[in-house]
């Protein structure tokens, strides 16, 4: 997924129709001079409706876009003929979006499913014409209903990535390397703090039968949760993922335990209930060091969570790894 194709933000003006004005109108035809009310209803003004389109990964198509406006009712015409509905806006966005309200943060609504079709900004209703007002003790009203007017809001559309499997750790701990290794994805590599700036997502064939998605998430850098590097741009794509997958290298310049309680912190900051998730820590780049320093390093792992040393270059207990991530998504570990 390049870089520049990429866009899980987008800032927009969206306003629904307002609907169509009733009709006052009255009845005239050939030796009906003065007939009664027909003035039809107005049409519904267009609603401004999220669609899910399972092919889209990205809010790329909306980048550009600054206001969306649907189309007004049509007011209604004598003959009691009804004005037409004002056509809606359909926008169609990556499953894992969310909509919110730019001002207050507000969540109004999410796609989540493959046939998801909802209302963001519903039209306003036509007016009633006269026709609807008249009654046996007034039969002649000379007023209808305008109609009611459309709902004008600034929305933030977010992307939160859709995932079995989400790896969290700080830049560089090796978690490009491994959807490479355990997938098709191509992330881009390189031995530099951010290499990673937009998820990845790969397929992982566990078992002949057995596949599910892993998502390379930005590093997380300590103050995230705060806004710091890129903050919740990165962490709220942890949101959706079923099993996260904590990735400390063994190289680190801090113990283990150190390490893994920043990531855990940073999450607990930014959302309490991400820690509810089953979590695995992997140990990785475990080939840069042998099996005297691996055994005293096991010494130093944290409580509460199982552990498992692998090395993407090598392959060393990658299996196993795919094995326990499998078992932890259907319910066995």
């Amino acid at each position: 997924m390049a870089e520049q194709n990429f866009v899980d933000y987008v800032k927009i003006l969206f306003r629904s129709g307002k609907g169509g004005a009733g009709s006052v109108h009255f009845f005239r035809g050939p030796g009906t001079p003065k007939g009664g009310p027909d003035g039809g209803d107005g049409g519904r003004g267009g609603h401004v409706i999220l669609q899910a389109d399972p092919n889209e990964w990205t809010l790329l198509d909306l980048k550009y876009t600054k206001h969306l406006f649907a189309k007004d009712g049509q007011p209604g015409r004598g003959g009691l003929k009804t004005g037409s509905d004002g056509d809606d806006i359909v926008v169609k966005v990556p499953l894992g979006t969310v909509a919110k309200d730019a001002e207050t943060g507000e969540l109004l609504l999410e796609i989540t499913e493959r046939d998801d079709k909802k209302i963001l900004l519903p039209g306003g209703r036509g007016g009633k014409g006269n026709n609807f007002f008249k009654n046996a003790t007034h039969q002649t009203p000379r007023y209808a209903q305008p109609g009611e007017g459309g709902v004008e809001q600034w929305i933030v559309l977010e992307l939160k990535v859709l995932a079995d499997v989400g790896l969290v750790g700080f830049p560089n701990a090796g978690k490009s390397t491994l959807l490479s290794a355990v997938s098709a994805a191509k992330p881009k590599i390189g031995d530099y703090p951010f290499t990673t700036l937009v998820p990845n997502l790969g397929i992982v064939e566990a078992r002949p039968g057995q596949s599910f998605i892993m998502a390379d998430i930005p590093g997380i850098i300590e103050g995230a949760h705060e806004g710091r590097g890129i903050g919740h741009r990165f962490l709220r794509h942890i949101e959706r993922n079923s099993v996260l997958l904590f990735m400390v290298p063994a190289d680190t310049d801090r113990n283990l335990q150190k390490e893994y309680d920043i990531l855990v912190n940073e999450l607990r900051e930014f959302n309490p209930e991400l820690l509810d998730k089953p979590r695995l820590l992997a140990i990785s780049k475990a080939d840069l060091i042998d099996d005297d320093l691996e055994r005293m390093l096991r010494e130093t792992l944290p409580d509460g969570v199982r552990a498992i040393f692998i090395s993407a270059v090598t392959g060393k207990n990658i299996q196993q790894l795919k094995d326990m991530l499998w078992g932890m998504l259907n319910g066995a570990g």
